[in-house]
């Protein structure tokens, strides 16, 4: 008998044999004609429409998905127990990197959780709450595009993609030009920000928005309606409002089932409720409600983007508590982001209580009160919680976050099973699951 499979074994689901190659032909006459053919796939973790490193066991029958699992852990950083040996402002360094494609939602869930247990939440000053907020819609609709751009091109849309970063391109200079990064920016710190916007900011993106909603219309023309685009999600990856409650679902696949649970208007934090703005349902309960949601989500933040702009006062961006606070009047040099030379200049050559103040708040941090706190943001993918632990000291004693990717990927199975392999692709696209947030 040939050598291209090991040797059968029983299992409760019948005789396995696990192939490792031959002609599968010849494969199916050696085995023998079988009641049921079943055959068990492994999409990924290399395979570029599973979004970094999910692995998903399908067991098809033919062209039919009759099982589907996921496998997670490839990505595994150990950023949540990496807090725990770091200070709590160091630990917005950590916290960002979770989930790569929304960095300003990680940072904010954190510091408003550490704000809490330092009773500090109503000291936050005004414009850096003003500035988190602008920050945070910028955030979601640079997430949204990757969303609608790569999931456009795992279904053979390639257009969309270059539309749908062209405009990222823009956001990421915004947070270049505010924090001197593009990515994982630790710009929102516990007490504020990291530092102000620089003096000539407000014009370049209030010019950002008209761009951005100018040319937000090419990949909603090229979608909306679209035959093949909704003959490739419309009915596709169902959903219900039952099996999302069921599962612990948030976000743009929970609002697809028509309930408008959007953590800005429920439970609304930094402000949110002096903002006017709509959440955006569907009643479709499938992939093609959840990329349409996306597709309208982005204009109702680029409305909230200019309430903030027309808001902005001058003013301070971190809490006073000088006991609390890092200098938040940084520059951006040759070296990069550090603090300004005035200030070098002042605590090195005028105050040494100062320099000695600088220089234990930059090497031990500050200490929190014992108690734990929980804070949580609409992120692009829903709700978005750090749970946060202190036991009095300078550091974490414990961080963990409510991520939406994780939970939303539960919905994978009842997205799939019945459903065309094929289809997979679109149910995971619409799930929009990052990750690093995954595998933090």
């Amino acid at each position: 008998m040939s050598q291209t499979y090991n040797s059968p074994r029983e299992t409760t689901e019948g005789r396995i044999y696990s192939v490792t190659g031959g002609d599968w032909d010849d494969l199916v006459t050696e085995i023998g004609s079988t009641q049921e053919e079943r055959v068990v796939v492994n999409m990924g973790p290399q395979h570029p429409s599973t979004h970094g490193v999910l692995r998903l066991i399908l067991e098809l029958e033919g062209e039919t998905v009759t099982e589907a699992r996921c496998g997670i852990g490839y990505l595994h950083t150990g950023i949540e127990k990496n807090t725990e040996y770091r200070s709590w402002t160091q630990g917005v360094t950590f916290v960002t990197r979770m989930d790569y494609l929304s960095p300003m939602f990680n940072e904010a869930a954190y510091c408003l959780a550490v704000e809490k247990l330092l009773g500090i939440t109503d000291q936050i000053p005004e414009r850096a709450t003003l500035i988190r907020v602008m920050m945070m819609e910028f955030n979601r609709i640079s997430s949204h595009l990757v969303c609608l751009g790569t999931g456009g091109l795992e279904l053979g849309a390639i257009t969309p993609m270059f539309f749908a970063f062209r405009e990222r391109e823009m956001i990421l200079d915004v947070f270049e030009m505010a924090s001197g990064l593009r990515m994982n920016t630790a710009y929102i710190r516990p007490g504020g920000l990291a530092n102000d916007l620089p003096a000539d900011a407000i014009p370049k993106i209030r010019e950002t928005v008209k761009t951005i909603r100018k040319n937000l219309k090419d990949n909603e023309k090229m979608l909306v309606g679209n035959s093949i685009w909704m003959k490739r999600t419309a009915t596709v990856a169902h959903l219900d409002l039952a099996g999302c409650i069921a599962l612990g679902v948030t976000g743009p696949v929970l609002r697809a089932t028509g309930m408008p649970w959007d953590l800005r208007k429920t439970q609304p934090y930094c402000g949110y409720e002096n903002f006017e703005f709509d959440v955006v349902t569907a009643d479709t309960a499938d992939a093609y409600g959840r990329f349409m949601i996306r597709v309208y989500e982005m204009e109702q933040s680029l409305r909230i983007i200019e309430q903030v702009l027309d808001r902005l006062e001058p003013g301070p961006v971190m809490v006073g508590d000088k006991k609390i606070a890092w200098p938040s009047q940084l520059s951006l040099g040759g070296d990069g982001l550090g603090n300004s030379l005035e200030h070098i200049r002042e605590i090195m050559g005028t105050s040494m209580e100062a320099l000695i103040h600088h220089f234990k708040l930059v090497t031990e941090g500050f200490r929190v009160p014992a108690g734990q706190a929980y804070a949580a943001v609409e992120s692009p993918r829903g709700e978005l919680g750090a749970h946060i632990i202190s036991d009095g000291g300078t550091r974490p004693y414990r961080v963990h976050f409510r991520e939406p990717s994780f939970n939303n990927l539960q919905a994978t199975a009842a997205m799939c099973e019945g459903s065309l392999v094929a289809d997979v692709i679109a149910a995971v696209a619409s799930i929009d699951p990052v990750m690093g947030g995954v595998d933090r």
